[in-house]
């Protein structure tokens, strides 16, 4: 943490070493500049995105539009071949009585029909032997159908109707010994034999061919992007590139797409990322995947990127065209104003205080010009009724503060004003007020930490001047206790007394710390210096001798602030004093923990601290 901080502390150095105070001129226009950038930068970014979603949605919607009407022609060339086995089924086999009757005659006009996507049809009993087929019923020799996958699904799930992969037919001898790629449907058929009913099989082998063109040609229109047929396993079907993919030159990942759900989904395969749009083929559960490479697309892309980068850079140029009139517009009466606060600060007591340009700026030069006129006022007022206020204050603060101090104060400032440091004089003036409000507190005894704070803090600062900085201040309090009560004018005789008897003396320059914090129940204001300190018995009689001699001081001395403290709260609080010759002294206020409110203070001013809840009473 250390660390880190220490970083930081030294790029703050870094900065304010490096970047120089600017006019407001330029402060205005760089900022206007940068919130436009940002402004046009972010303005760019979305648009390009929006643009770019949308060219995606575009993409898959075209996709899947394409899918869709792909899998409705293939849906179609399936009903076809299903209406095909559902004619030779209904019309002819359930017509038929085998013993007596031939399906041959019939199949043969069926196949004739629809030779241009049929290869064969056939019919095989149960037992695996061939009842009829078209156009060629020879089968080849040793070849069993018992042990062939569109026969056993048609067998085990009789309701269905059964579409396998694109094989080589080989059950029957071609005389122009050609090889058929065919899909096979099969299904379950029920076979009439000298009046009884035995199980058999119907099979058409549709002609793969007929896919593959209808697939093909959806390819043909496609640059980069491809369409494949795939079954509910994963195996392919049909592909644009399959005998690459069966020689293992080209990768597809079929069996991951298999998993998808109809629609389109974005994946990374191979160091590329693609969109891939599933469509479901009814009847058979084959799945119609389009493959959509992002690079397809985003090549398109390059004209707009560039486009958005010219619109975006005019609307920047602009901007800061604007930027340089507006700015130049707004810093103009402030200048101005500035003009007039340096012949001020000049030595001139009546400049000419320049009221005009917008509303704000108007307004400050007004209240300038009443503030100048206060201050001159103010400067006569405290030249010749100088001895007249200082007996008012006096009186008004009870013998408080020591005389010498207020006078000490004034003539201060009175060597500032005919010095012509107007500025120190005013400041000294502000904070004496200050000082003054919160020790007469309205007459009030109990006022919050945080008006206590206050008070010693516009106390050291006129010490700091009167000593012309011989010791330094530091406040360091919680703020967990600012809203505590407290009782007046506790903290400024302890620094009253760091001063006169801890600093006077020093030949180096003095340290006095103030430190506040919580501690459970209680709270702990601290006064620290690094004086001569005293010995032990001096502390020892300090919070006990009333009538304690001294050469200066408030009058506050340090028995009478533990005596107040242990009035209002009790005999456990009020001041505990550490000592060490030629170290420094540390004089601690112990108080209770009340949060300062009008109740709280209402009790407390009246001597009822029982009935504070959690209150303790000494």
């Amino acid at each position: 943490m250390k660390t880190i901080e220490k970083f930081y502390r030294k790029i703050a150095e870094y900065l304010a070493k490096r970047v120089k105070p600017q006019t407001i001129q330029f402060t205005i226009s760089v900022s206007f500049t940068i919130v436009s950038v940002c402004s046009m930068g972010i303005l760019g970014v979305t648009l390009y995105n929006r643009f770019v979603n949308r060219m995606e949605d575009m993409t898959i919607e075209s996709s899947e539009q394409l899918s869709n009407q792909t899998a409705i022609n293939l849906e179609t060339y399936l009903r076809n071949m299903r209406r095909i086995s559902d004619a030779m089924y209904y019309s002819v086999i359930k017509d038929k009585d085998l013993a007596i009757d031939g399906l041959d005659e019939e199949m043969d006009l069926l196949y004739e029909a629809n030779k241009d996507n049929l290869i064969s049809i056939a019919c095989y009993a149960g037992d695996g032997k061939l009842v009829a087929a078209a156009p060629i019923a020879n089968v080849k020799a040793g070849v069993s159908v018992l042990g062939q996958e569109w026969f056993q699904d048609a067998v085990s799930q009789l309701e269905n109707f059964h579409f396998s992969i694109p094989h080589v037919q080989n059950l029957f001898d071609d005389p122009s010994y050609r090889y058929h790629w065919v899909v096979s449907l099969s299904r379950t058929v029920e076979l009439t034999n000298n009046g009884g009913t035995m199980q058999g099989v119907l099979l058409v082998d549709m002609n793969y061919s007929s896919i593959k063109q209808l697939l093909e040609k959806v390819n043909q229109d496609i640059s980069k992007e491809y369409v494949y047929l795939m079954d509910r396993n994963g195996e392919i079907i049909y592909h644009p590139k399959q005998n690459l993919i069966r020689t293992g030159l080209l990768g597809e990942d079929n069996q991951d797409v298999s998993g998808y759900e109809d629609g389109t989904t974005r994946e990374h395969f191979e160091k590329e990322n693609r969109m891939v749009t599933v469509k479901t083929i009814s009847y058979t559960g084959w799945k119609l995947v389009g493959v959509v490479p992002m690079e397809t697309f985003s090549m398109g892309l390059e004209e707009t990127r560039y486009l958005v980068i010219l619109l975006v850079a005019l609307a920047l140029l602009a901007t800061m065209i604007l930027n340089q009139l507006v700015s130049a517009r707004i810093a103009k009466p402030l200048k101005k104003l500035n003009d007039s606060v340096k012949e001020w600060e000049a030595g001139n007591l009546e400049p000419d205080i320049y009221v005009g340009g917008s509303l704000e700026v108007a307004h400050l030069g007004k209240t300038l010009q009443s503030t100048v006129a206060q201050i001159r006022q103010l400067m006569k007022d405290i030249v010749t009724e100088q001895e007249e206020k200082r007996k008012s204050e006096l009186d008004a603060l009870q013998s408080q503060i020591n005389p010498h101090f207020l006078y000490n104060t004034l003539d201060s400032i009175v060597w500032m004003i005919t010095g012509e440091r107007y500025r120190e004089a005013v400041f000294m003036i502000t904070q004496l007020g200050s000082l003054f409000r919160v020790s007469l507190s309205r007459g009030k005894t109990i006022i919050s930490i945080e008006d206590e704070i206050r008070h010693a803090q516009n106390y050291m600062s006129i010490q700091k001047i009167r000593y012309k900085n011989k010791f330094t201040v530091e406040f360091q309090v919680e703020d967990a206790i600012l809203s505590c009560c407290t009782v007046k004018l506790v903290i400024q005789p302890l620094l009253e007394n760091a001063i006169y008897y801890g600093m006077e003396s020093m030949d180096g320059d003095g340290e006095i710390t103030v430190v506040g914090y919580r501690k459970g129940d209680d709270v702990y204001v601290e006064v620290r210096d690094n004086g001569l300190g005293m010995p032990d018995e001096m502390v020892d009689a300090l919070l006990t001798e009333n009538n304690r001699v001294r050469k200066h001081g408030s009058g506050v001395g340090l028995i009478n602030v533990h005596n107040r403290i242990r009035l209002r709260f009790g005999e456990p609080y009020g001041l505990e004093i550490d000592s060490c010759l030629d170290e420094g002294t540390t004089v601690r206020i112990h108080l209770p923990y009340i949060a300062y409110s009008p109740e709280n203070t209402e009790l407390l001013e009246g001597g009822r601290l029982k009935q504070l809840k959690g209150g303790t009473a000494g």
